[in-house]
């Protein structure tokens, strides 16, 4: 007895729907097979400065100040690093310190630029407790993990002797105790230079602005290729 062959017409709707979703999965299926893996996009990396007027740049719109032109270099020569500016003008050593845990958990940063200390000079704060705040932000920003740029400040010659050379001892030794990088003084460029100073003779500036950059520069680069390489590793 021959089997007779059921014609297509006759098959079962569900055997029908079947067939059909099968032969529209398999072209996409090999597809993708044959497609390659998207590339992930390179990890990107946080510069946070921490600082008071002079980082945040007093007088003058913000990215005219020297973090804002460190900013406009990164970003072209370093197009996967971005720079968060947490200065505050009139910030001291004990709102840095208040502030530090929140603004390096929520950045994550490679890198950390504390840029504190000028405000607590001015006011005369006791150098032990300047020392203690900036102790802690250097110990919460290593504790993520980040490199930590110390950058020192100086006080005009009508404090004391003893505070001046205090003053200055304290980014020395902190410097020393955490084996983070130190530059000793952000003015150095302009500050015996009264033309680079706006009329309250405490602020440089948006013209020397380049200068003051170009000084953190020197210091910051070699962070910025450490950073780059441990990413390589």
């Amino acid at each position: 007895m021959s089997r007779r062959l059921t014609p297509i017409a006759f098959l079962p709707t569900r055997w029908l729907l079947a067939a059909w979703l099968l032969l529209a999965v398999l072209p996409v299926q090999g597809f993708a097979q044959a497609t390659p893996a998207a590339v992930p996009p390179p990890p990107t990396r946080t510069l946070l400065v921490m600082g008071d007027s002079l980082s945040a740049g007093y007088g003058m719109a913000a990215n005219e100040g020297w973090v804002g032109l460190l900013a406009d270099r990164l970003r072209d020569s370093h197009p996967d690093w971005t720079v968060v500016n947490a200065s505050i003008s009139g910030e001291t050593s004990a709102g840095g310190s208040a502030r530090v845990v929140d603004e390096v958990l929520r950045h994550r940063p490679a890198v950390v630029m504390i840029a504190l200390g000028a405000n607590d000079g001015l006011r005369g704060l006791p150098l032990r407790e300047m020392r203690r705040n900036l102790a802690r932000m250097i110990g919460a920003s290593q504790f993520v993990g980040a490199e930590v740029l110390l950058v020192g400040m100086r006080m005009p010659p009508n404090l004391s002797a003893d505070y001046t050379r205090g003053f200055e001892a304290v980014y020395r030794d902190l410097a020393k105790l955490f084996d983070v990088e130190l530059l000793p003084f952000l003015l150095e460029p302009v500050a015996l230079e009264r033309a680079s100073f706006q009329p309250d003779n405490l602020h440089p500036t948006a013209q020397v602005q380049p200068a003051l950059r170009d000084h953190v520069w020197r210091s910051l680069a070699p962070m910025i290729g450490r950073a780059d390489a441990a990413i390589g590793e």
